[in-house]
């Protein structure tokens, strides 16, 4: 049966009954077509016992994968307090979904919990997608623990910056601080592309200590003090909102050997003790830049994004997007909110839906035979297709 794919949206303050009208309108566009996997993204005012009880009420066993996120994206643009429900259809696909606890704690431990339980030393082909926590988590273990042999693509998931929580559907399952997956298998694959519209100012940072999660002195000052060196303020000022959350906005452009390219490598927040924490660590000596965004080049990361994902499909049917952008989009585009995914849409036309919502970073692998790549500060555009 022809891969399709329908997208549903609600606004509520009840998130079971946004849930609920978010799946009955995406069934609707399907028509009786048999429902393979959903997927859901629902703002952080929810709780996600209540939405996935919503979608589970519509869906029934269906595998479900979904997070929180600050707002979220549909072709109407950017939503608040609403749930989106996106379905693929079809019988040639076979989903299994699953959600973990504790990646928070010890993301290592649940990303090898992850691996055993999906068989994934095995897998040759298929595609895994994932939501893990971004507020709390440490994303270098996904890196260093996802074997090679089939396409993945996620993000780094946030929701409430302040009280640092972030909920995770996987399966029939849902939690916060957790690590949500599903894999696919059958007549479907993956374009992903990934793009950003930050750019180097000149000032050339040397990473002199760092720990863990944590960037302790950049040149041998704190690294709030050399924030406010080089963009103003007291650094003191820098330790407390808005400042602390704002720093998102400057991420570092961190040198790698053998290639021109910069790592973008973006703050969370600036600690209490000055440090910038991270959720990719950064290694002491490294040297980099600090980076600064615009509206009108993230406009066009967004559509580079959306062609290379267009062309990593080759010439499978484009019949989903799923679009994850870094929250530092939303900060800086705050004056037009949602131009990015009415680039994305532009780019793909009307015929294909699209869904997404603000994350704290993305992880992608086209070819399965690649190394797996942990993006700061990027729009990531994952189309499926139809093979």
């Amino acid at each position: 049966m022809t891969l399709s794919a329908a997208v549903g949206q609600s606004r509520s303050l009840d998130g079971r009954q946004a849930a609920q009208q978010a799946a009955h309108q995406a069934l609707e566009q399907l028509s009786g077509v048999p429902v393979s996997m959903g997927i859901v993204i629902f703002s952080q005012a929810h709780e996600v016992s209540d939405v996935l009880g919503g979608a589970i009420a519509m869906l029934g066993n269906t595998p479900l994968l979904g997070f929180s996120t600050v707002a979220e994206l549909s072709r109407t643009g950017q939503g608040i307090h609403s749930v989106i429900v996106a379905l693929l259809g079809g019988t040639d696909i076979h989903t299994r979904a699953n959600w973990w606890p504790n990646f928070s704690r010890d993301s290592r431990e649940a990303v090898k919990v992850l691996v055993s339980e999906f068989h994934l030393h095995e897998q040759t082909g298929g595609s895994l997608l994932f939501f893990a926590d971004g507020l709390q988590g440490v994303a270098d273990s996904l890196e260093e623990l996802l074997p090679r042999g089939f396409q993945v693509a996620g993000g780094l998931v946030g929701g409430d910056f302040y009280m640092g929580r972030s909920a995770q559907i996987g399966g029939s399952l849902s939690g916060e601080g957790g690590l949500a997956a599903a894999f696919l298998e059958g007549r479907v694959t993956l374009g992903i592309g990934s793009a950003h519209g930050w750019e180097p100012v000149g000032a050339i940072l040397e990473v002199t200590h760092s720990r863990g999660a944590w960037i302790r002195t950049l040149d041998d000052k704190p690294a709030s003090e050399k924030y406010a060196d080089l963009l103003g303020y007291e650094a003191r000022d820098w330790l407390f909102p808005p400042l602390n959350r704002l720093v998102r906005l400057y991420p570092l452009g961190v040198e790698q050997h053998g290639s021109s390219d910069l790592l973008l490598r973006s703050p969370l927040r600036v600690e209490a003790d000055g440090s910038l924490r991270m959720n990719i660590p950064v290694s002491d000596g490294l040297t980099s830049y600090l980076m600064v965004g615009s509206m009108e080049q993230c406009q066009r990361a967004a559509q580079r994004a959306t062609l290379q994902a267009l062309s990593a499909l080759g010439k499978a049917r484009p019949v989903f997007a799923l679009v994850l952008v870094d929250v530092a989009w939303k900060m800086l585009m705050d004056a037009d909110p949602g131009r990015e995914i009415a680039v994305v849409q532009a780019v793909l036309g009307e015929d294909v839906p699209v869904a997404g919502g603000y994350v704290l970073g993305q992880v992608d692998r086209q070819r399965s035979g690649e190394d797996l790549e942990v993006r700061n500060q990027h729009i990531q555009v994952v189309l499926f297709g139809e093979v």
